[in-house]
């Protein structure tokens, strides 16, 4: 059996370099990979791009990252909750590509299956098909979108083996699973991490062939984006 564990996060995002394209999962604050984005803010890299499905909030998530303006460009499919993105991307500080969510998904999972492209209805007559190829199928028009090209893909799960089996829960199966093996080299952080073979075949949400490095995280926060509660009768 493979063993795919390194020591701790500092080992995990060996290789990393100023200038990359990196995939994140999690969505909203669910299952993002805290640690990680924390070392990257540590490690002061610059000029990055992100592909993910948000920009976190001010002070948590990527937001840390964009308050040190580390990111040159964000991919993202929802970026409403975080001030200081909409600042920067409007005083034209940060580029930004925005995709529709079911496409940026499946711009993951084209390059985890190894399709360079595909086609998909999603933003056809919209500014989202400007400059891309469009073609009919059955009377319908699809736009061609080519799959995703990043050096690391950093995701969080719940629960992960030696192998690099990994199992998520809830919310953060949104875009963690389709972003595992779509990158050169995957990084998954999890809070639970146990010996090879003790994790139930059926549950395993992606195999270890997908991950390169796992780590046993720590010190999660799960923050919640938006807390609504009833008034007290």
């Amino acid at each position: 059996m493979i063993r795919k564990v390194v020591n701790n996060v500092k080992e995990a995002l060996a290789g990393v370099e100023d200038g990359m394209t990196f995939m994140l999962g999690g969505f909203g604050l669910c299952g993002i990979p805290e640690n990680a984005i924390a070392e990257l803010v540590d490690m002061g890299v610059e000029e990055i791009t992100c592909i993910s499905n948000n920009a976190g909030v001010d002070d948590f998530g990527l937001g840390l990252l964009l308050q040190k303006k580390q990111i040159k460009k964000m991919i993202s499919s929802y970026v409403g909750e975080n001030d200081e993105f909409e600042r920067q991307m409007l005083s034209g500080e940060l580029e930004v590509e925005l995709t529709p969510q079911g496409t940026l998904a499946e711009k993951c999972r084209a390059a985890q299956a190894g399709f360079p492209a595909f086609y998909t209805p999603a933003g056809y007559g919209t500014e989202v098909a400007e400059g891309k190829e469009t073609r009919e199928f059955n009377g319908k028009m699809y736009v061609l979108e080519t799959a995703y090209k990043a050096d690391f893909a950093f995701v969080k799960a719940w629960k992960g083996d030696e192998a690099g089996n990994l199992i998520f829960k809830g919310t953060a199966r949104n875009f963690n699973p389709c972003m595992c093996g779509a990158a050169k080299i995957t990084v998954a952080e999890v809070e639970e991490l146990v010996p090879a073979g003790q994790l139930d075949p059926n549950v395993i949400h992606v195999p270890g062939i997908f991950v390169k490095r796992i780590f046993q995280g720590k010190n999660y926060e799960k923050r919640i984006e938006q807390r609504t509660v009833r008034e007290k009768s």
